[in-house]
């Protein structure tokens, strides 16, 4: 994958580089043809048919790599990057026709029509700066296809480097057959089309190894091994429960990544995006660049506890329960619980909603016995308040109130509001560090039923608990 290089740099260099295999592309060819046709060499014509095949591949592999880079678009909307898979594609099958053709004339020529060749100097020289550009632009291909994981520059790269030895193979048959013409060795003098049959082997052998990858990459396959990775990893997540399933594809340079996994179904949204984020996050540690997508599904947990099954199904109906408390009475269950509905909804349908719920909690959970709801107004409306002025009489009840409770060190920032009429109190008490959290739960109940027996006109009383540490910072 390509680093700290931008999207204009790196589609600027692969075409430089697309473009700069076509020049070699014509040069080579048209030496090869000429020098083929004057020396009868079946072994450098198939060299010519050869390299006039590479010239139109390298042509398709430079509109592939101009195309690959263009973003997506509505049509298009993984991109472009399939045309390099498409122009791997066509190579393949350019390789092929030129095998073909090549065995049919060797074939030809070794049983049926002998054809004089004359090896001369220009004809080795030819093949000999066949094989100087063909190692130039096979190193120079494959180095941006590494750089820029383009599968349109690999097959180049591979096609070329091929190159390379079935020249030197045209060669070794051009010497054999001067060999056989000085010393009157009539079995050498066959040693040309012998070079042709090597030079297509060689070619089925390219076409073959470019066949299996560009139909991989057409077909979606996957990378050897990745999914198997990639479920191991997000099996890691904290957070996930499952993997339930992973698909890949790839368009050009570019992995494109579909996972599904499963969550508890207690978690809320905002914790249930961190996970998919981590899940993406491992996902492209092994697919560098990848578009990951994320899908969360809700699982029972085998951890949940009878509370979090009753908030689980009040979550699937969008309903927010709360001061859930459980009794067990003779081996019979009963729940009791706050839930909060839309203020503007009348008692009939707020009951319809609460009976609706009762009756898939006690399905889903069936060792509960009994259920009551406490149903409750959520406000939907901000209400306008007003400061009232201290009143210290007020203060000083509230003062000795909080001292009955020796778990409370001190009570302060009184403030009283009058909000629609009613007079509501919020202060902050300082308790012991080391209470559990359910036993400050019960002294600010009992705390709140003080308050408001000794000051019967506050309607609400709001107490914000403190660790008697924090007052020390």
């Amino acid at each position: 994958m390509t680093q700290g290089v931008s999207g204009t740099g790196q589609h600027s260099e692969k075409t430089s580089v697309a473009l700069n295999s076509v020049y070699a592309a014509v040069a080579v060819t048209v030496l090869k043809i000429g020098v083929g046709i004057s020396t009868g060499s079946l072994g450098i014509l198939s060299e010519a048919a050869h390299s006039g095949l590479d010239l139109v591949a390298a042509a398709i592999t430079y509109i592939s790599v101009r195309v690959s880079d263009r973003p997506a678009d509505a049509i298009h909307q993984y991109g472009h990057g399939k045309v390099e898979n498409v122009s791997a594609f066509i190579e393949t099958g350019l390789l092929l026709i030129t095998c073909i053709w090549i065995v049919y004339e060797a074939i030809k020529r070794l049983f049926f029509h002998a054809v004089h060749i004359e090896p001369s100097v220009l004809a080795f020289a030819v093949m000999g700066v066949s094989i100087a550009v063909d190692v130039w632009r096979s190193r120079t291909l494959k180095r941006a296809a590494d750089t820029y994981d383009s599968q349109a520059l690999l097959a180049d790269a591979l096609h070329f480097s091929t190159d390379v030895w079935s020249s030197s193979v045209v060669i070794l048959g051009l010497l054999l057959v001067d060999v056989g013409h000085t010393y009157n060795v009539p079995w050498l003098i066959k040693a040309d089309p012998v070079a042709a049959l090597i030079v297509a082997c060689l070619v089925v052998y390219v076409s073959w190894k470019l066949a299996r990858q560009t139909i991989d990459a057409l077909l979606d396959a996957a990378p050897v091994g990745i999914r198997t990775q990639i479920i191991a990893e997000i099996a890691k997540v904290n957070g996930v429960l499952g993997v339930e399933r992973v698909r890949i594809r790839r368009g050009g340079s570019k992995y494109f990544a579909d996972v599904s996994v499963a969550m508890s179904r207690t978690v809320t949204f905002q914790k249930s995006e961190q996970v998919a984020n981590e899940v993406a996050a491992e996902v492209r540690q092994l697919l560098p660049g990848a578009d990951v997508v994320v899908n969360a599904t809700s699982r029972a947990s085998m951890t949940e506890s009878l509370f979090d099954r009753i908030r689980a199904v009040a979550t699937r109906h969008n309903l927010n329960v709360h001061d859930i408390s459980v009794q067990d009475t003779n081996g019979s269950i009963h729940v009791e619980q706050h839930v909060e509905l839309d203020e503007q909804l009348s008692l009939r349908d707020a009951h319809d909603r609460v009976t609706r719920l009762e009756g898939e909690i006690r399905v889903e959970i069936p060792e509960i016995g009994s259920i009551l709801t406490h149903i409750e107004s959520e406000p939907a409306t901000i209400e306008t308040a007003d400061d009232v002025a201290t009143n210290s009489a007020y203060e000083s009840t509230v003062q000795a109130v909080a001292t009955t409770f020796p778990e409370v060190i001190d009570a302060h920032e009184l403030v009283f509001k009058r909000v629609g009429g009613k007079l509501y109190l919020s202060l902050h008490c300082t308790m012991m560090d080391d209470l559990a959290l359910a036993t400050v739960h019960d002294i600010q109940t009992a705390l709140e039923t003080r308050i408001r027996r000794e000051l019967p006109d506050v309607s609400r009383v709001l107490i914000h608990p403190e660790p008697q540490t924090d007052n020390r910072r």
